[in-house]
């Protein structure tokens, strides 16, 4: 199969699991396909898929990011801070390392809003459908929804990275308080503990609670890095830590901080 017909047969194949959906048109734009695609998995139960589908969207998923570009921590300039921290601005679903964080809501499941704009949407999306699958299972395993500041690792699937850690961010309605601080760091400590604890090397973090849980852009960099490099202060085996942003705000931000 070509890349554009890999496309097509996950679009039908996801169609034909509903009947709702029965009749429905495949647009022939490729732009409009790629956006249907994203869409039927975003809206996607955690239930098992068939091994032919797998193995198409693996393949297909991984053509993505190829052509997207993929991008080596390794190859990252690194702070004057501390040589263990760098910048990315970019799409952290490109970057190769031991592990990138995700933003998760409670439910862990990753987001069901179509084509959504948040990280937790675009790293589900770029990982395939086995990461709501493990996620599902981890959840189910706990027993109740995930409370803010813990972490959780699964595989990466088919994103260049090896793995991703599942934090759970504070919610900040109104003014920020301390206990919103303490869990913001404690989501940033815990993901270097589980990190450390299965030996990885380079940990990629979003902006974690900055976007839809609206926890101030320049106190949660401040916390970010503090908590990081407290861990680091006693910690050898993590040996590159990545913050990523999106915005030019935050990159504006992490780049006082961090130079």
């Amino acid at each position: 199969m070509t890349h554009n017909e890999k496309l097509v047969f996950l679009i039908q194949e996801l169609l034909s699991e509903s009947s709702q959906y029965k009749g429905m048109k495949i647009p022939s734009d490729t732009g409009k396909q790629k956006r249907l695609l994203r869409t039927l998995m975003n809206i996607r139960e955690p239930l098992p898929i068939g091994e032919e589908f797998q193995q198409v969207q693996d393949q297909y998923l991984r053509e993505e990011a190829e052509e997207k570009g993929i991008v080596n921590c390794e190859d990252l300039p690194v702070s004057r801070l501390d040589s263990r921290l760098a910048l990315f601005k970019g799409d952290i679903t490109i970057l190769k390392a031991d592990a990138i964080v995700n933003a998760a809501n409670s439910a862990l499941r990753g987001c069901f809003v179509p084509c959504h704009g948040c990280i937790d949407n675009a790293i589900h999306s770029a990982s395939g459908i086995q990461l709501r699958l493990a996620c599902d299972k981890l959840i189910k395993e706990q027993g109740h929804e995930e409370p803010a500041g813990r972490a959780k690792i699964t595989p990466a699937f088919n994103l260049p990275c090896s793995y991703v850690l599942h934090t759970v961010g504070p919610i900040v309605s109104g003014s920020l308080k301390e206990t919103h601080c303490a869990q913001l760091k404690s989501c940033y400590r815990s993901c270097l503990e589980l990190a450390s604890e299965k030996g990885l090397k380079s940990v990629a973090f979003c902006c974690i609670s900055t976007g839809e849980f609206h926890f101030p852009h320049e106190r949660a960099a401040e916390l970010a890095v503090e908590t990081v490099q407290e861990f680091l202060k006693t910690d050898s085996r993590i040996e590159k830590v990545i913050f990523n942003v999106f915005q030019e705000e935050d990159e504006r931000i992490y780049r006082n901080i961090l130079e």
